[in-house]
């Protein structure tokens, strides 16, 4: 039988042994080389830090497999998990589609090829999509829960201005960065957020290549109408464009707003048309183009040039217009013309675009650059990094200078990128051509349309 002082003895030595052990374990861990672990988040707000920190879990994964063997084998150290709300349906579902196809051909590249490496390890990409039907505040509500339920990583932007601006209060809540490719109104960047980065231009210049491209022709258009939706980044367009023009010397003769989403718009067609505009402006999205195109056939109006911030870039602007999509000019993110030399997976817009064909079987939208172009800006932030952890990933991009196939990605303070242009396409029998500027174009600009009754 043990006396109660031997026990005691026993007690206090098993403590004694114990104490030393977590010391000794302690040490060991602080003395080595974790930069390969993904670190927890460190922020305040409770509900933050649980999400935060269990999506860092959540990409730790198994450490046996080498960086250098996963393309070949298949086998990766873990997985970094993104979340995408998108207009899968509704009125913005076409663009959408394009932002989807742009992430997912991005996931599978950089997957082929041995997934992003983080610290010696790799990781492979996996993106969780959501439908929000086109409508802003389901966007927000969905990436709470690609946050809270689905513990995402990160945040990939989802289609529009008012659905980033909804989802990126939510990423600041929660202090998960979002890199987004279409939401370019210059009020997703005034609230002082900072965890939202946008990698396309801004809204202001949208229409004004197609200004200035106007601008340069002869004999040169003296008046302008513009048209525009009266959501944040059609009225930002429509403002920009607005002394863009002035600025070359235009007069705009109509400057009028319409509800957004709005597609039976003959009356505000008539309206330009009594006004002799030599030139048509819209603001707005693919179906409003559509609508305002055929409304000017349907009218008879035939101003010498039409021209639009968003639709032209989309196939659907063809597929339903047909000839009458020819003359028609849009301002494009990006085209296969451009000629950046990236020193990312795709390397070249030539690339990119036949990756896009041989996947998909049609010609990739801008819309689909866009979303290619947040992927590989979250990449080059998290090989840079060396961490999952999502302040350090976004102080890594606000800090990001790179030259990609689909131009150079650089945030100002804002987290807007304002480095990299835009250009001018053209429908010209049936193919979309780049025009604008002159060191891209890939033939001259078409001009002046013709009249209706005069089109071939």
């Amino acid at each position: 039988m043990i006396s109660k002082s031997r026990v005691g003895v026993r007690y206090r030595m098993f403590t004694l042994l114990a104490t030393l052990g977590l010391l000794l374990s302690m040490t060991l861990a602080a003395c080595g080389d974790n930069t390969a672990t993904p670190v927890p988040a460190t922020t305040t707000a409770a509900a933050t830090t649980s999400a935060a920190t269990t999506a860092a879990t959540t990409a730790s994964g198994a450490t046996s497999a080498a960086a250098t063997t996963a393309a070949a084998t298949g086998k990766f150290d873990g997985v970094i998990k993104f979340g995408a709300p998108l207009s899968l349906t509704g009125s913005l579902n076409n663009e959408s589609k394009q932002t989807q196809n742009g992430y997912e051909l991005w996931k599978e590249a950089v997957n082929n090829a041995g997934g992003i490496k983080i610290a010696g390890k790799a990781y492979s990409i996996d993106i969780t999509y959501y439908d929000d039907e086109s409508k802003q505040d389901k966007s927000a509500q969905l990436a709470e829960k690609l946050i809270k339920e689905d513990k995402v990583n990160f945040l990939l932007g989802p289609y529009g201005t008012n659905s980033t601006k909804t989802v990126s209060a939510i990423a600041e809540q929660y202090k998960i960065p979002m890199v987004e490719g279409n939401g370019a109104a210059e009020s997703i960047f005034s609230q002082g957020y900072k965890y939202t980065f946008g990698v396309l231009s801004p809204s202001s210049n949208y229409l004004a290549g197609v200004v200035d491209a106007l601008a340069a022709q002869s004999p040169k258009p003296k008046t302008v109408a513009i048209l525009s939706a009266n959501d944040n980044f059609s009225v930002e367009v429509a403002d920009a464009a607005k002394k863009v023009a002035e600025k070359n010397g235009f007069q705009v003769v109509v400057y009028e707003k319409y509800p957004n989403a709005e597609t039976n718009l003959t009356s505000q067609v008539a309206k330009v048309k009594d006004s002799n505009a030599e030139i048509l402006l819209n603001s707005g999205h693919l179906n409003e183009a559509i609508a305002v195109v055929k409304a000017a056939k349907e009218l008879k109006y035939s101003p010498v040039a039409m021209g639009f911030s968003v639709g032209p870039g989309l196939p659907e602007f063809a597929d339903n217009l047909k000839a009458d999509a020819n003359y028609v000019l849009g301002g494009s993110q990006w085209t296969s013309a451009v000629k950046y030399k990236g020193t990312d997976i795709f390397a070249s817009s030539q690339k990119y675009y036949d990756d896009y064909k041989k996947k998909f079987g049609v010609e990739p939208a801008y819309q689909a650059a866009d979303g290619t172009a947040c992927g590989l800006a979250f990449q080059y932030a998290l090989e840079k990094a060396g961490t999952l952890d999502p302040t350090k990933v976004r102080d890594t991009l606000a800090g990001l200078d790179i030259m990609t196939f689909y131009g150079q990605i650089k945030f100002d303070d804002r987290g807007a990128n304002i480095y990299k242009p835009m250009v001018v396409e053209q429908w010209q029998s049936g193919k979309k051509v780049t025009v604008w500027p002159n060191d891209v174009a890939e033939t001259k600009m078409l001009f002046p349309t013709p009249a209706w009754d005069k089109r071939s």
